[in-house]
């Protein structure tokens, strides 16, 4: 179920370690949820430089927005959140005050994958994805 989606300035170091970062994306929601990999997906979208602002600056740095489960624990959240960044780092050589991460939490109810739409994580606590 999980969804990262990294939007990423033309030319950014992460457009060129596309298949790393999503796969250290996938190991780190993995092991951090006990999710098999197949269930976590990743997208990139490119922006021409100077369209990513913060506080009405153009800033360079990329942005991850990921969508996961709703009802994950903040020590779940809190780990997911410092496994991306520093994966993402440690592959891109960005520094963690440049990028941003941010984690949204889905209904089970609100997703269908497979066909199926996920149970919620309160109505199957041993559900892993």
């Amino acid at each position: 179920m999980p969804y990262y989606r990294f939007t990423v300035p033309t030319g950014g170091a992460t457009l060129a370690h596309k298949a790393e970062i999503a796969a250290a994306a996938t190991k780190v929601h993995s092991e951090v949820t006990g999710a098999p990999g197949t269930y976590v997906h990743c997208a990139f979208v490119e922006v021409p430089p100077g369209s990513i602002f913060v506080a009405g600056e153009a800033v360079e740095g990329a942005r991850l927005v990921g969508l996961i489960r709703e009802g994950r624990s903040a020590e779940v959240r809190g780990r997911l959140v410092n496994g991306l960044a520093d994966a993402w780092c440690e592959i891109t050589g960005d520094a963690k005050e440049d990028i941003a991460i941010f984690l949204h939490e889905v209904p089970g109810a609100n997703v269908m994958e497979g066909g199926v739409i996920l149970p919620e994580i309160a109505d199957d606590p041993g559900a892993i994805y």
